[in-house]
């Protein structure tokens, strides 16, 4: 390795250093508390002139909730574009209910879709674990969401929210397509 490969890893540790320790909202002494280290090895470190020992890497990745190899890569946005046509697509009665599934990327406990109903269409929901949230977010149209058989209309804009563990289902009695954004916030089994 020459002197400028390890000049280039101290440089993306000082910037990975820092960049967590902001996004976090922590001063230099409250880092350096966390990872039970000087204050001054902080300094350093961001400084780009530290040459830290594998415990305090280990110590301060830990602090950081990230791991040491992430500390010395070059930082990278995290940032992608998910064409349209990629996302997974359901459709329902010959069309009339469109689902598209808008998290690529799997979250756990958390699932996002927008909705597309025509006109007369209805769906049942599917009720989740016990402590589950779920949230519409009417962007078109009005929709008309009952739960364990109480009515509800929702008109664009507005935002419905309900427990995700009871019987549920959407429709469109409008003249025009409904489309809603789907929340799921789900509760872990066992909670």
């Amino acid at each position: 390795m020459s002197f400028s490969d390890f000049d280039s890893l101290s440089r993306n540790l000082a910037e990975r250093i820092l960049d967590l320790r902001m996004r976090r909202g922590l001063t230099q002494a409250e880092l350096a508390r966390i990872a039970e280290v000087p204050r001054s090895t902080i300094a350093n470190l961001e400084s780009g002139t530290g040459n830290p020992s594998l415990i305090n890497l280990a110590k301060i990745s830990s602090a950081l909730s990230t791991s040491i190899e992430m500390l010395l890569v070059p930082p990278v946005a995290l940032c992608k574009k998910i064409p349209a046509e990629s996302l997974k697509t359901i459709n329902r009665l010959g069309g009339e209910i469109t689902i598209t599934k808008l998290l690529p990327d799997p979250i756990p406990g958390m699932e996002i879709d927008k909705i597309e109903l025509n006109p007369g269409a209805k769906m049942r929901g599917v009720p989740h674990a016990a402590g589950t949230r779920e949230y519409l977010h009417c962007i078109q149209g009005e929709m008309i969401i009952i739960v364990s058989g109480e009515s509800y209309q929702i008109a664009r804009g507005d935002v419905f929210a309900f427990p995700g563990e009871m019987h549920h289902s959407y429709e469109n009695a409008g003249k025009g397509k409904a489309i809603g954004l789907s929340v799921v916030a789900i509760a872990p089994v066992g909670t």
